[in-house]
């Protein structure tokens, strides 16, 4: 079953990014600049785009100096108190999660065990505390049920 990001999910996300996407056949793409701390970043969203003839969703960011990517995108969470969205991807008991800033900042966090978002922070080694907070957000989702739809 694909994921797929509705009008509105696109809406929600330039609103919390602070820029309106533009739109290539099915790529959306964010221009990101924080103009105080000389960054710029761009973010795209490839919708269905086929992988071993199976659709997956892509998010990949492009700054100066660095380029990621988020494969197979199964979710994500808009933070307007943040200023951030983070995309989620899972694969069994592994979830990856790329935090794209408003203020042009980027972190990936990948492959980390979902067993790690439910325990207590504060007794993680710092090393992995971050993750553990940031992608705690994953709790709420419901990777089976979720869909991108509305429908």
């Amino acid at each position: 079953m694909i994921h797929k990001f509705t009008e509105e999910n696109i809406s929600t996300i330039a609103k919390v990014l602070g820029t309106e996407p533009k739109k290539s056949g099915s790529v959306y793409r964010f221009e990101i600049v924080n103009a105080e701390s000389n960054r710029k970043m761009a973010l795209e969203i490839h919708l269905g785009l086929l992988i071993d003839n199976e659709p997956v969703n892509l998010i990949s960011v492009y700054t100066q100096d660095t380029f990621l990517q988020l494969h197979n995108c199964t979710a994500f969470v808009a933070s307007d108190m943040l200023h951030q969205i983070t995309f989620f991807g899972k694969d069994g008991s592994k979830i990856s999660g790329l935090i794209v800033e408003k203020e042009a900042g980027c972190s990936l966090y990948a492959n980390v065990n979902d067993t790690l978002l439910s325990s207590d922070f504060t007794r993680l080694p710092p090393e992995v505390m971050m993750c553990s907070v940031a992608l705690s957000l994953t709790e709420s989702i419901d990777f089976e049920g979720f869909n991108f739809d509305d429908e």
